[in-house]
This record gives structure tokens, C-alpha cells and sequence, in this order.
């Protein structure tokens, strides 16, 4: 086989084209799912997300707490990315890609998607609290560890090395989605997830989720930060992650698949809250 026909083909038996369709159909598929379901399975996926990640936090700073190692402590971060896999269930960012490319394609409409962002945001932190309670509770050795890994982010500020980290931290967890709807297997969904939690949790890139639960527990275990300190950090951190998903990430997608798209577009029927034609 010639090197040019080679490169047309996806695994030696798929254009390259026609892969990329199918994980756009299937985008837009799981993003209308996501944009059309109910109040309370929004927020029921939202909060258990928010458990889930905690999870992976509880290993990351028990791995910290033991061997000082952000790279080490970054590994068991993964898990929580792994349990969101696995038991189906979102962080606000991994919103970024997904229910975007259905609001693209006409299959739901932004209001939707404001409404999906703002209930995920909201049951992502509850959940992210409550299961920092009991962590703070039931390991109060890692006091000390909590305080620690919550002052690295607050004490920061906004300043030009912050707000990159923040999108760098962006373009992972958009880029993580991306991988992982781009292949049904399992394994590499999973590989994907570990690489994602390395680099979130070793390189200590500034999430605005994922870090909160950092700072809750420090809070909760008493170290010296408040909740007004909290939500300073929080506003800038999500903007750049925000930043970070939707430009670097989620523009250069929509500009790859404009045409599939564009004839989505033109097809979807209309619906009362869509955007008229």
C-alpha cells in the first residue's frame, strides 16, 4: 500500500473522514442527551461528580501526605477522572466540547446549555464539599497537607504565570474529552484519564473544580482561608479554564467538522426553544 493511501486511512480499514464523522455523530448525540435531560438527572450527575472527584483527591493527598511528591500524588488523581468515566457522570468542564457541538448542530438551544452549565457548576461543588467533610474528618493527619496544597492555589494571585496554568489546565480536561470520544475502547478511555490526572494533579494546574476541593478541604481541616478567599481564585480560575477548552480545544474541532456541522444544522428539525433558521 502506498504511503499516501496509507495516510487516507484511520485503523487500515476506515477513511480517516469517515471516523471523524462518526465520533461527530456521536458528539452531538451525547450532547443533545446531555442538554435535553430533566432537572433533577442534571443535577444528580452534577453531585455525583463532584463525589467521584473527590476520590480522586482523597488518593492524591494520601499519596502527597506519605512521599511529598506532586508527580507521584498525581497518578491516584486519576482515579476520580476514571470513577467520571466509568460511572457516566460529568464535571463542568468536560462540558466544554460536547453539549457545544450539539448547540452548534441545532440539536438543542444556548438556553439549554446555560442551564446545563449552571446546574453542574453548582451540584459539582455540593458534592465536591461534602465528600471533602468526611476526608477532613476522617484524616485529620493530612491537615497539614490540606493546608498546604490549598495556599498553593489561593496564595497564587492573578497574574500572568496563573492565568496560563489555569488554561493549560483547560485545554487537558477538554482535550481528555476529546480523546475519549474519539475511541470505544475502554482501555484507552482509561489511559487517557491517568495521563489527564498526571499532568492535572503532578503539574499542580490550577482547575477550578478540582482544586476547589483542595481548598474546601483545607477550609474544613481549619487552616487559615476563608470562603471569600475561595471564590476569588475560583472566578479568574474558571474564566481561563473556560478560555483554555473552549479556544484551544473546542474552536479548532468546530473548524474541523464545520461542514458535517453546517448539513446537521440545515437538517435539525425546529424545535419551540431552538433558534429559528
Amino acid at each position: 500500500m502506498s504511503s499516501r493511501r496509507r495516510s487516507e486511512l484511520g485503523d487500515g480499514s476506515e477513511p480517516i473522514e469517515s471516523e471523524l464523522e462518526t465520533a461527530f455523530n456521536q458528539i452531538v448525540e451525547e450532547g443533545a442527551e446531555r442538554l435535553h435531560r430533566t432537572w433533577r438527572a442534571m443535577g444528580t450527575t452534577g453531585f455525583s461528580g463532584g463525589l467521584e472527584i473527590g476520590i480522586g483527591v482523597m488518593g492524591y493527598l494520601a499519596v502527597l501526605h506519605e512521599t511529598g511528591s506532586h508527580l507521584l500524588a498525581g497518578l491516584p488523581f486519576s482515579i476520580g477522572l476514571i470513577a467520571l468515566l466509568l460511572a457516566k457522570s460529568e464535571l463542568f468542564t468536560e462540558n466544554f466540547l460536547v453539549p457545544i457541538m450539539a448547540v452548534a448542530a441545532r440539536e438543542a438551544s444556548l438556553q439549554r446549555l446555560a442551564r446545563l452549565w449552571g446546574t453542574t457548576l453548582v451540584t459539582n461543588l455540593l458534592g465536591g464539599w461534602l465528600i471533602m467533610w468526611f476526608v477532613a474528618q476522617g484524616f485529620p493527619q493530612w491537615a497539614p497537607t490540606l493546608a498546604e496544597s490549598g495556599r498553593h492555589f489561593t496564595s497564587a494571585g492573578f497574574t500572568v504565570k496563573s492565568a496560563c496554568l489555569a488554561v493549560l489546565a483547560g485545554v487537558v480536561i477538554t482535550l481528555l474529552t476529546r480523546m475519549q470520544h474519539s475511541t470505544r475502547s475502554a482501555p484507552a478511555q482509561i489511559t487517557a484519564a491517568i495521563a489527564a490526572g498526571f499532568l492535572l494533579g503532578g503539574l499542580q494546574l490550577p482547575h477550578a473544580i478540582l482544586d476547589s476541593l483542595l481548598i474546601f478541604g483545607a477550609i474544613l481541616s481549619g487552616a487559615h482561608i476563608t470562603y471569600g478567599t475561595w471564590l476569588s481564585w475560583f472566578g479568574f480560575t474558571l474564566a481561563f479554564n473556560a478560555l483554555g477548552g473552549l479556544l484551544l480545544v473546542t474552536a479548532p474541532r468546530m473548524l474541523r467538522t464545520a461542514e458535517l456541522i453546517r448539513v446537521r444544522a440545515h437538517a435539525a428539525p425546529d424545535h419551540p426553544d431552538w433558534p429559528r433558521h
